[in-house]
């Protein structure tokens, strides 16, 4: 998602997967699902759509690292090229035991939807290396990241392809990356490929307003339902699933405007405070802990009674495919707005719009992420540095645009808001392609 989220810890499956997702999940088929059903709404030519039904390009990469007790371990990394016509391709870097190349192909067609709908210059990319994070010392996480990096070589670039922050991976982790790609691209030209990553710290080029942009385009969205709805935030409750860099962030700006979070869940469980959690303290102790096991302010819950909390808004921020049949039939929010990519099946979100729950899709609530990254990206070509302010300001004229667009397209062509933000983004495309056609 380009989104920045906490690593997260070894085990064969997630306690935050449910037990139906635990076999097979094709995920790049539920989303050329979207795919066709969006290019049938908008009457996509068959030639677009047959040139959107792969990626460009699949990078695979078996590298070998150096523990630090000597031995050579060999990684399995991944970077899926999607489209570029629109630009650069752009996505996120991820670390996780789970990772396989249909996961990277789905999310990597994700990114060209949403960087479209956002009306980026940029394409659709995404990578992976396939390693638990938490099973590593920092030394030994820091030579798998520049090995896989150096790997790369020139598949990646500031005008080429362009990674970021995403689930297992930080902005340590971009720091890493910028100075091994820096390092290897030659002394005349190091200062000039600083945009060859973003989410990258501050202090060396990365953008105010980035670490929060994922939950704060969230929260963008959710302020714009609210509206329609006349719904009000203050004394709304929301429960929140993952609790990394978009859950937290979601939960502490949302408690700015008065919503309370009565539930937290990860990898390692559930927790449950009625009164709500203090999101700056229990964001400070995942940070630490690295989950929320163990924190004193809630009382530990079953996954399933957590699916079965009453409460007005639920963000799930974890992994894709958590809800379900039965975590649809279950839930009982007014609201579910996506941080994640995925987290509902095609059966799920089925349940959930015949009961009337509304459904803010992944491709436009968690766009912040890229948003912002772009933002960053401008300020490294440009040699900016822009305040936070601004930064904000710009994010939320796109967000609540994006949001707008969304919903009209929806209400046009009478389907889903995921639907019609696929519509919105191949609309786009599809203008591009009739303008430049097709070279021979």
């Amino acid at each position: 998602m380009d989104n920045q989220q906490m690593a997260i810890p070894s085990g064969s499956v997630s306690l935050s997967t449910p037990p139906a997702a635990q076999h097979k999940y094709e995920f790049f088929k539920v989303v050329q699902g979207y795919l066709d059903e969006a290019a049938r709404v908008i009457e996509l030519p068959e030639y677009i759509k047959t040139i959107l039904s792969q990626p460009k390009n699949e990078i695979i990469i078996n590298f070998p690292v150096k523990m630090d007790d000597g031995s050579v371990r060999l990684f399995k990394g991944y970077r899926v090229q999607h489209n570029n016509l629109l630009g650069p391709y752009k996505g996120g870097i991820r670390y996780h035991e789970g990772v396989t190349l249909d996961d990277v192909k789905a999310l990597a067609a994700m990114m060209t939807w949403k960087c479209a709908l956002m009306n980026l210059p940029l394409g659709g990319g995404k990578g992976g290396v396939k390693f638990d994070p938490n099973g590593v010392s920092r030394q030994e996480l820091q030579r798998i990241t520049r090995r896989f990096f150096h790997s790369l070589g020139n598949n990646i670039g500031p005008d080429t392809d362009i990674p970021a922050p995403d689930v297992g991976t930080d902005a340590k982790a971009m720091a890493w990356a910028v100075d091994t790609y820096m390092n290897t691209v030659g002394s005349l030209f190091r200062q000039s490929v600083k945009g060859v990553v973003t989410g990258k710290p501050v202090a060396i080029g990365g953008t105010l307003g980035r670490e929060k942009a994922t939950g704060q385009g969230l929260v963008y969205c959710i302020q714009e339902w609210a509206e329609e709805r006349d719904f009000p935030l203050g004394g709304a409750t929301l429960i929140v699933q993952g609790f990394g860099n978009v859950g937290s962030f979601t939960a502490l700006i949302l408690s700015k405007l008065g919503a309370s979070t009565v539930a937290v869940g990860d990898h390692t469980g559930y927790l449950y405070n009625p009164e709500g959690f203090n999101p700056h303290k229990l964001q400070d102790y995942v940070k630490k802990n690295r989950s929320i096991a163990g924190y004193p302010g809630g009382k530990p819950i079953s996954r399933e009674e957590f699916f079965k909390l009453k409460a007005d808004i639920f963000i799930p921020a974890a992994l894709e495919n958590q809800i379900g049949v039965e975590e649809a039939k279950n839930l009982q929010v007014k609201m579910i707005a996506e941080g994640a990519n995925g987290p509902c099946s095609p059966e799920g979100e089925q349940i959930l719009i015949d009961r009337g729950i509304d459904i803010l899709p992944d491709v436009l609530a968690n766009a912040g992420g890229v948003t912002v990254s772009y933002y960053e990206w401008v300020q490294n070509k440009r040699s900016e540095s822009w305040s936070l302010e601004e930064v904000d300001t710009r994010l939320e004229k796109a967000m609540k645009r994006a949001y707008r667009e969304v919903v009209e397209m929806s209400r046009q062509r009478k389907c889903s808001m995921r639907i019609g933000a696929y519509a919105v983004a191949l609309q786009r495309i599809a203008a591009a392609y009739g303008e430049r056609e097709i070279f021979p």
